[in-house]
């Protein structure tokens, strides 16, 4: 499987996560998609051990095919992940990443994420999100706001969410949001740690 956006946000993310991630990092990847985007940080950052996970049959298929055709040793085969589900098949990471995933889900999803995170994760431990936020409850960008509304015909539940309310709920988990990176086409990266 193949997909054009993760083509185009790829190499703007790479750095980001070059510089935030600690060296041996042990990384989760949730919703890792396609398993295009795996391959690809791999390969730049040969010293992080990568985890990715999906909660679609066909997507884990795709993952697989991809590692298999990069030849990477630093991607573990990828296992099956629902966010919701009150056991996650990993114990323990040092950074969990979610690209593109919190306005593919329901709402719910988003307390999902920190609520795992919190279980896998050490003091100090990473959550890196990626993808259009709203600010102050309006959209930057009127092609966001035309997104927003596609992906609320896909499924009602998807959307882009509120900056703000996603902080929220993170430090409900224990998590405070470091920093908030402008990227490029209206996206942002969010980086946020556990305290506790």
């Amino acid at each position: 499987m193949f997909s054009p956006s993760t083509e185009r946000n790829r190499g703007h993310i790479l750095p980001v996560l070059q510089r935030i991630l600690p060296d041996a990092a042990s990384v989760l990847e949730v919703g890792s998609g396609t398993g295009e985007h795996a391959v690809y940080f791999c390969a730049h950052m040969p010293w992080l051990h990568w985890q990715p996970t999906e909660g679609d049959p066909a997507a884990i298929d795709s993952i697989t095919a991809w590692i298999s055709h990069s030849g990477l040793p630093n991607i573990e085969t990828p296992l099956e992940l629902e966010l919701n589900s009150e056991t996650w098949p990993v114990r323990h990471a040092d950074a969990v990443v979610a690209i593109n995933v919190l306005h593919y889900s329901p709402w719910s999803s988003t307390a999902a994420l920190f609520r795992g995170a919190a279980r896998v994760l050490p003091k100090g431990g990473i959550v890196y999100c990626y993808g259009p936020y709203r600010r102050d409850g309006a959209h930057t960008a009127p092609s966001n706001a035309a997104f927003d509304e596609w992906l609320h015909d896909v499924d009602p539940g998807f959307g882009v969410r509120d900056l703000e309310a996603v902080e929220a709920e993170a430090r409900e988990h224990g998590f405070r949001l470091d920093e908030v990176i402008e990227m490029p086409a209206n996206n942002f990266s969010l980086i946020f740690r556990r305290e506790a």
